[in-house]
This record gives structure tokens, sequence and C-alpha cells, in this order.
């Protein structure tokens, strides 16, 4: 999945790019976005691995999209700034910590440019239809422009309102009638604070926070900076900034999660590995994951939650204590499974 780090040009997202990936800014690449892929660190990958000493351990990544900022003032290159967004399947929206200016305003103006380009998307959609459907004879055809342009008209009303198309609250079928125009307000996000070294230890404004519950803040230059020291002179200075951890972990597994995505593992001498698949996936899915044939041949997958296996350490020791369980087809992976799939040749 492609998450984009959008924000105005003012926002320090290529700063928090460098930080989360270990990729410096490429000028060459400041228009036309800058690709990186940090891997996501878990905790329980490395007890697994801790357990197993397979030869290799393969944890999750993020594929992680430097989009150019938009301009707050001039705004005729915004569109185009804002098509790039919408390669993306979710976004990581980073505002300014630093300028001392209003955060909760900030988040309410980028907003608003993706509502007004959505809104603009979907309006032209729209006229299109009209003007087909005084051409179009076939009735399937006028069917099915209908249900669409009724679509569009509820999502169009949402915008208008200056709430976003998810408060549409459309059912899966009908997002996927209209997924190919990639509207910024359909994607997950995630609210992102680039603080300065003085707002340590501060709480998020609670303004912000009725805007975006999950928001997060880190100091992300500093903890570059820091990262770069002797462990001795690295613990001085946290201690001294009252820093307990450094976040880039945790931030990028908020962002992983913030994009409605989860990982089950596959365990074992050889391998220890994380598969990121979509929340909500079936176990077939996850099995099409590893490969499209475990996918077609599937027949059931053996499954022990993550914090069963941590207890009890072993599938011999789980099947004893009755946490190992054999799932359908259809059974919904969780977070954290162990699973082990089974399928025909």
């Amino acid at each position: 999945m492609k998450i984009g780090i959008a924000g105005f040009s003012s926002s320090g997202k290529s700063t928090v790019f460098h930080w989360l990936t270990g990729d410096a800014p490429d000028p060459s690449r400041s228009q036309a976005g800058q690709i990186g892929n940090p891997l996501v660190p878990d905790p329980r990958l490395d007890f697994l691995s801790t357990l197993f000493s397979p030869k290799k351990t393969t944890h999750a990544r993020m594929e992680l999209l430097d989009t150019p900022g938009l301009h707050p003032t001039e705004r005729r290159d915004n569109p185009r700034r804002l098509a790039m967004m919408r390669d993306a399947g979710g976004l990581m929206i980073v505002l300014n910590g630093f300028a001392g200016g209003n955060w909760t305003d900030e988040l309410r103006r980028f907003r608003e440019e993706m509502l007004f380009a959505d809104l603009e998307i979907v309006m032209n959609r729209l006229d299109k239809l009209k003007d087909q459907a005084k051409k179009t004879k076939a009735a399937k055809l006028r069917e099915l422009d209908e249900i669409e342009s009724a679509l569009l008209q509820r999502v169009a009303g949402c915008l208008e309102k200056g709430e976003s198309a998810a408060a549409a609250h459309l059912k899966p079928d009908e997002e996927k009638t209209i997924r190919s125009f990639q509207l910024l307000t359909l994607k997950p996000e995630l609210i992102f604070v680039n603080i300065a070294e003085d707002r340590i230890g501060k709480p998020l404004p609670e303004d912000l926070l009725k805007l975006a519950p999950t928001a997060m803040q880190a100091p992300a230059k500093l903890e570059m900076e820091l990262a770069e020291l002797s462990d001795a002179d690295r613990e001085m200075f946290m201690q001294e900034l009252n820093l307990k951890d450094l976040s880039k972990g945790e931030t990028l597994r908020n962002i992983f999660h913030a994009m409605n995505q989860i990982v089950f593992f596959t365990v074992g001498e050889d391998e220890c590995r994380a598969w990121p698949i979509p929340k909500g996936s079936t176990a077939q899915q996850g099995a099409g994951h590893i490969h499209t044939d475990l996918e077609r041949g599937f027949v059931r997958a053996e499954v022990v939650s993550y914090p069963d296996f941590q207890k009890h350490r072993s599938m011999k020791e789980a099947k004893l204590h009755g946490v190992y369980r054999l799932e359908s087809k259809t059974y919904i992976v969780q977070d954290g499974d162990i699973m082990h799939i089974l399928a025909s040749t």
C-alpha cells in the first residue's frame, strides 16, 4: 500500500520522510514525489525470531511517497500536487509544529483543499453523465449511469456541506463503483504534528484532537540527530530533553494501523515473516499474499493468536492447551495471528 506524506509546503514533511525512511530528500524528485520503503518494526516478530532462530526474519514494509507540498496562498499549482496524492492509498498529513501557528486551522485548511478538489472531480463526472444520458439508448447502460449518478450526488451533498466523502457511508459495492476517482477524502489518514524540542512532553491541543482523535506528534529532526550519536551520548541528551524513547518505530506502526493494515505471521526454522494484509481479510485472501497457489488450493488454516503463542511458546503446547484452531477460508484474520496454510496442489 502506497502512503502519501502530505501537507503544506512549510510543514516539514520532507524531514519526516527522511526520518521515517532514512532516505535524504532528493531535489530532483521534489516535484515528482520521492518513494521510500521503511520496514515496520514489530516486537512480536522479534520475539518469534528469538524463539525459532530462523535463517531469515522478514518484517512488513510500507511504501511512503513524499508528495510536493501545497501552497496555502499561491494555489495555481495545487491541482497537480493534489493529483499526485490521489495515487496513494492513504495519507499521513503533516502539520508544522515549529512556527507557532494554529494547527487546528492548518488541518482545516488542508482538508478544505482536499474537499474542493474532490468536489470538482465529482461535479465534472456528474456533468458528463448528464451529457451521456441524452445520447445513450441502451437501457442497461442508462441504468448503470443512473446508479452512478445517484451515488455521486450523495457524495457531492456531503462535500458541499464541508464533510468528507466518507460521510456518505458508502457500502463496499458503492465504494467500488467510484474507486477510480481516487477521492482524497475517502482515504484513511493519520495526522502528524512535526514538533520542535520545546514541545516535547506537552499534550496536543484539545481542539485538534476533536478533529483528529488519533493525531500524534514527534520531533522528527531532533530524533534524526539523536540517532546519529553514540548510545551513551544519546541517553544523556534524551534525559536532558525529558525524552523517554525515540518514536520512529511507534510512528511507523501507527501509520500502518491507521491505513487499516494488519499482519499475520508465518514461523519456522527457515523464516519468520510478517505478512501485511488489509484489515478484514479472510484466511484465503491472506494465503494469496503468500502465493496465489495457496489461495487457489486453500483447504484450511492452522491458527494460533500471538498472545496465546507467546504464553505457550510452541504449537505443541498450544494444541495441548486448546488454543490451536483449524479455520476455514472465510475466517477473518486477526492482527498477530500465527498461521500455517494447508492447500491442495
